[in-house]
């Protein structure tokens, strides 16, 4: 009996080792290999079929050939610059139970609902956990054709039968081929189902989005190559505790990948924020030490985002830094700054540090509004009202501009905001607001106490 040949694959480049090594020799990570049944090598062909159109000259090939189809979802279709392009494959990407079957059953049903047949390909849930799931959503329609399958080969029997101009697979790894001996989700496995899908998508130019899933450290599970393979990644992001979800594309061939869509989550489903701002400040009470509003942007989209800081005194040798929606490490730079530059020292005090209403702030826009936070936090001299903060902070404790600030400073003046703390040499403000510059850290504490900006500044 012939003996069964096996070797160890990448996890996260699909590299091939004849033994387990600790580290990848292709991408040098650590304890990727895994080992799968060798497959037989298949036999050359003896001729060659084209695959695309003949050569042409690339003034003559046709701009139009392929147009967005609005998915009929808004904050879905700003993210995908328009719509979903027919022949395309979009592989989307998030945490379990945050909310992606229920944003592409809802995209399916608003695509059958616009005269579009659908299949919905449910290869992890049975078809009644589908069909309640639609049921309470409100997404039932008769254009929305349902499966639950796991194998490759039916599936595509499935899509010549139905035609459909929209396919959801939900999830990539869950699909697999019997030809191959590799378990579902191995690489073999995802890396053959994801070539198979993105050329029956060309041949047939039917558009088709992929659920894929992801690691520990929220990449996507599965080689790399399946994220090359696709035209557009996007990934879908948000805290379990809060209703808020942010979808992204971090890679997109049809149109920019800056754009952000915001969704909340509801008893109704996903329902899009037409207004983030708006809803990030909501609940924000005036007048409170420690809390200061910064005009962040996120790709093109400007959101107002709350900053909120807490000082206390520490019995600790080492005091706490806690930081949540904003960077530790940017938390103990701004600190660093504010003790040698402008003389407020909290080094035996636990600082606590938030960005409210569950968005993550990483920009270097927000530095003077997370010090100026902690620094009203530590005097208990709460900033005026109808003020907002935006610049980078830098080690000599200098202020210096961001980007875009024109289009931060007219998301403030439409909430109703009457001052920006800003650098100096910024772009003219818009009608209604007006902006005081401040070249350093220091400044700008001044300006916030003992100011037009706020009130006497008490000892820390």
């Amino acid at each position: 009996m012939a003996r069964t040949k096996t070797l160890f694959r990448c996890s996260e480049c699909g590299g091939e080792s004849p033994r387990w090594l600790g580290r990848c020799p292709g991408c040098d990570a650590w304890n990727t290999l895994v080992e799968e049944l060798a497959e037989p090598a298949a036999r050359a062909r003896a001729t060659v079929s084209r695959t695309g159109t003949a050569p042409l000259p690339i003034d003559q090939v046709p701009a139009d050939e392929w147009v967005a189809t609005p998915t009929g979802i808004a904050e879905l279709d700003r993210v995908l610059g328009g719509g979903l392009v027919p022949g395309s494959v979009t592989l989307l990407g998030g945490e379990p139970g945050i909310g992606k079957s229920t944003l592409l059953l809802q995209a399916a049903a608003a695509r059958a609902a616009a005269g579009d047949r659908v299949l919905y390909v449910s290869a992890e849930e049975s078809r009644q956990q589908v069909r309640l799931r639609a049921g309470r959503l409100g997404t039932l329609h008769p254009d929305l054709w349902l499966v639950a399958e796991t194998s490759l080969p039916v599936v595509l029997a499935d899509l010549a039968t139905t035609e459909p101009a929209l396919v959801v697979v939900d999830s990539v790894q869950a699909l697999a081929d019997p030809q191959l001996s590799s378990a579902p989700g191995s690489v073999a496995q995802v890396r053959h189902v994801a070539a198979q899908l993105v050329a029956e998508a060309k041949q047939r130019g039917v558009a088709v989005v992929l659920v894929g899933h992801v690691t520990k450290d929220g990449s996507l599970a599965g080689p790399r190559v399946l994220e090359h393979v696709v035209d557009t990644v996007c990934t879908f992001e948000g805290e379990r505790h809060h209703a808020l979800r942010l979808l992204r594309a971090v890679k997109h061939r049809f149109g920019p990948t800056h754009e952000l869509g915001l969704f909340q989550m509801s008893d109704q489903g996903l329902l899009g924020v037409p207004d983030p701002s708006g809803l990030f400040l909501s609940d924000r009470r005036r007048g409170v030490p420690g809390s200061v509003v910064v005009p962040t942007l996120d790709g093109h989209r400007p959101l107002l985002v709350e900053i909120q800081a807490l000082v206390t005194g520490s019995d600790l040798g080492n005091p706490r830094r806690s930081a949540q929606g904003v960077d530790g490490g940017r938390l103990n730079m701004v600190l660093a700054v504010l003790e040698e530059r402008a003389g407020i020292s909290v080094a035996r005090s636990d600082v606590y540090a938030l960005a409210a209403g569950g968005l993550r702030v990483t920009e270097p826009g927000a530095d003077l509004a997370l010090a100026l936070a902690v620094v009203t936090a530590a005097t208990d001299t709460p900033l005026a009202d109808g003020v907002v903060v935006c610049a980078e902070l830098g080690l000599g404790g200098e202020l210096r501009q961001v980007s875009r600030l024109d289009r931060r400073l007219a998301e403030a003046a439409r909430l109703g905001f009457a001052t920006a703390l800003v650098a100096p040499d910024g772009p003219e403000a818009p009608s209604g607001l007006r902006t005081v510059p401040a070249a350093t850290l220091a400044e700008a504490v001044r300006h916030c106490h003992g100011g037009a900006l706020g009130r006497p500044l008490r000892a820390v």
